[in-house]
């Protein structure tokens, strides 16, 4: 009998940073009543995170990228209506161009209390975004052999969305900083690897009886079966700061899974490599983004990314297909033209200096820029997505 296809549904999780429209810098101690107001907009889908600098957005379960788009677009405007009242702004950046973590007024929840005691800097540093797509998949050894295989895409999904090359106001030299301040946490990066989900269930058990974390969710990896929800979460990218952004990627990631349940069925399945190998390429794509190209490991060599994006676009054509997104993911080129967020960022910050701006006033222009981006697209009409 043939086993019955997962259903692929889509959920993402947002995380802004709320900047103040006149200053740039961020809001570190926004409105009481912003998170209510925004609630009353958008329910729970609305949520607050560990600095009160930042809000958290996540869509309902979508059957198709059409709905992702049109629910992210819902949630993004409402944020940026609320957050106007007020003088402020949100960025979807995973790092802020100028202000210091260290000024920052953490969220009083027992949550986050309990997280920064046992932490320390290394948690109060967290003023940092990224972006979550949960992927439904309800059988559980299926969700650990694809989380298995997945682990190879992950430097690749990186390299598309960095959106933090600033920290502190310096350009750090990397396109994603973010990735250095959450790996100081421990249950980080690249995930184990698991022969079934029994296996997997023992670890985290052995973690949990210890005493030393209270769930699953306390798993921070770049991928991981979700804790709360049926899926498979990844949570390696940077936040987009365009909109565009974040559909292509969401589609690019679910055609992968399903491209990896295809090799399944087929007796088939993507070559395990080693993960000193695969962190090799999260750390260039970190670096550099798709600057300077990826360790093919097949090959095993570097290999420009535009070959290895073409060659990745060809191996899930026929998914893209099936899933109705073949518009989504061939727009994935267009990222690799005009650049991720970190590349637009980085062109306004030297362009606003060569037109004899100070360095504050460039990074202003950088937030601005984002403040830009992070709105556009949110009013096209549906023959234009």
């Amino acid at each position: 009998m043939k086993p019955v296809e997962p259903e692929f549904t889509l959920g993402i999780e947002e995380e802004y940073l709320l900047v103040d429209r006149r200053t740039r810098a961020l809001a570190a101690e926004p409105p009481q009543s912003l998170l209510g107001e925004c609630e009353e907009e958008v329910g729970k889908q609305v949520s607050s995170e560990l600095q009160r600098s930042q809000i958290e957005v996540g869509t309902r379960v979508c059957h198709s990228l059409q709905d992702v788009r049109d629910e992210l677009m819902r949630l993004r405007k409402s944020v940026i209506e609320v957050t106007a009242r007020h003088g402020l702004a949100p960025i979807a950046a995973s790092t802020h161009p100028f202000s210091s973590w260290f000024h920052q007024k953490q969220t009083q929840k027992e949550r986050y209390e309990m997280l920064t005691a046992e932490m320390q800097a290394a948690a109060r540093r967290l003023v940092i975004c990224g972006m979550h797509v949960h992927v439904g998949i309800d059988d559980e050894e299926l969700r650990i052999d694809l989380m298995n295989q997945l682990t190879y895409f992950l430097p690749h999904l990186l390299a598309m969305s960095c959106s933090s090359p600033f920290w502190g106001g310096h350009d750090t030299g990397f396109k994603s900083y973010r990735l250095t301040i959450f790996d100081a946490l421990p249950r980080t990066g690249i995930p184990e690897r698991f022969q079934s989900f029994a296996e997997y269930r023992r670890h985290i058990d052995l973690l949990i009886d210890a005493g030393l974390i209270e769930d699953s969710t306390k798993i921070w990896w770049d991928l991981r079966p979700s804790g709360r929800y049926p899926t498979l979460e990844t949570r390696v990218m940077d936040v987009c700061t365009r909109l565009d952004d974040a559909i292509a990627l969401s589609a690019l990631l679910v055609c992968i899974l399903r491209m990896l349940y295809r090799l399944r069925v087929s007796n088939q399945r993507w070559r395990i490599y080693s993960p000193l190998l695969i962190k090799e390429n999260r750390w260039r794509a970190m670096r550099y983004s798709f600057d300077e190209g990826l360790l093919d490991l097949g090959r095993g060599r570097v290999v420009p990314f535009e070959v290895l994006l073409d060659e990745l676009l060809h191996l899930v054509e026929d998914d893209a297909q099936a899933l109705g997104c073949t518009r989504e993911v061939a727009s994935l080129e267009e990222i690799l033209k005009r650049g991720t967020s970190a590349h637009r960022q980085l062109d306004a910050y030297r362009s606003a200096q060569a037109a004899g701006a100070d360095r504050d006033e460039s990074l202003e222009a950088v937030v601005d820029l984002l403040v830009s981006d992070t709105a556009a697209g949110l009013d096209a009409p549906a023959d234009n997505r």
